[in-house]
């Protein structure tokens, strides 16, 4: 059995920039890191000795004999495209729940990728299958979903990831001081909202508003090197980060009516009051989790006043998508 463990992250900066519709016509970065959450993927080859030749186990069971018959998409799009002709068992656990912003979409594809490459031998380097599964979800699923998640999950640590026009990445690790990482890592706190939402259906109302709103996408390309220089820069006030955080969050809310809710204006309003320096909804919005940035001495009132939604322990993690096992 193969065993891949991948993590979800969480994007600072640049996030809309990382669509393809976006960064085609101009350049696209955004600021990432990798969490200790993760998704893992359970593979094997299926024995043949039962009525299917699948065995499928998410939220759902999927018994099937034809990968054509698979119901989930990345499933389904992974085995297409890899030609997997052996009966195969793939099992998901999540640390963390789908469709909240986590990327999590992305960390289960390019975790099943990496599983499934290793089971057939043919294992890839963490860059190919980011690439692999950006290729998978946006043309052989047809999913509407930028290209940083796929990235920023398969290679780990936190990053500035560049999108160019003629659709090539790169991967820059950002080099921070071990004292300025616990002291973001310290002043970072993470809650469920309780609302899933499918981001695609976001995402297309955001991809419609782009040429109307380059100016303000261009002010979040900004704050990628703002944000960028303020964990490089020991001699730079770390609450800054917070500030512009805010700032994000006040220009990407105005990208579609569906971003934002009254729920989560009134959630970051209360944080805001209770102590918060700044923050966002992570992903495309609409729910999922909430991001914090929020001083030591002020967290426990911050954590009080948001005691209605599931505060989300985390630290940094550096590994990106792995094989834990080849039992």
């Amino acid at each position: 059995m193969i065993i891949s463990q991948t993590p979800y992250r969480i994007s600072f900066f640049g996030g809309g920039t990382d669509y393809p519709a976006w960064y085609r016509k101009y350049k696209g970065a955004t600021l990432v890191t990798s969490i200790n959450k993760y998704c893992y993927l359970f593979c094997r080859y299926l024995p043949p000795f039962f009525e299917h030749k699948h065995r499928i186990v998410y939220t759902n069971i999927e018994l099937i004999n034809e990968v054509s018959q698979i119901k989930h998409p990345a499933v389904k799009g992974v085995m297409s495209y890899l030609g997997i002709q052996k009966g195969v068992e793939i099992q998901h656990h999540g640390d963390l729940p789908a469709r909240a912003g986590m990327g999590s979409s992305s960390a289960f594809t390019v975790g099943l990728l990496n599983a499934l490459t290793a089971l057939e031998n043919c294992q890839k380097s963490k860059k190919e299958l980011a690439e692999l599964a950006i290729h998978i979800e946006q043309n052989v699923i047809g999913e509407v979903v930028g290209s940083q998640d796929q990235l920023a999950t398969a290679m780990g640590g936190i990053n500035r990831l560049e999108f160019n026009s003629d659709n090539t990445f790169s991967v820059t690790p950002i080099n921070v001081s071990p004292h300025r990482l616990v002291s973001l890592e310290k002043r970072l706190l993470l809650f469920f909202t309780g609302f899933q939402r499918y981001a695609s259906e976001i995402a297309k109302q955001q991809i419609e508003n782009f040429d109307k709103k380059k100016k303000e996408l261009d002010t979040l390309l900004d704050l990628v090197d703002h944000g960028q220089k303020i964990l490089t820069d020991d001699n730079m006030d770390i609450e800054q980060f917070g500030h512009i955080l805010h700032e994000g969050w006040m220009i990407k809310r105005g990208f579609a009516d569906c971003i934002s809710t009254p729920f989560i204006d009134d959630v970051y309003d209360r944080a805001l009051k209770a102590g918060a320096i700044g923050g966002k909804i992570l992903g495309a919005g609409g729910g999922g989790f909430l991001a914090l940035f929020v001083h030591p001495q002020d967290q426990e009132r911050v954590i009080y006043e948001l005691k209605d939604l599931v505060h989300i322990p985390f630290k940094f993690e550096f590994n990106g998508t792995r094989i834990l096992s080849y039992a």
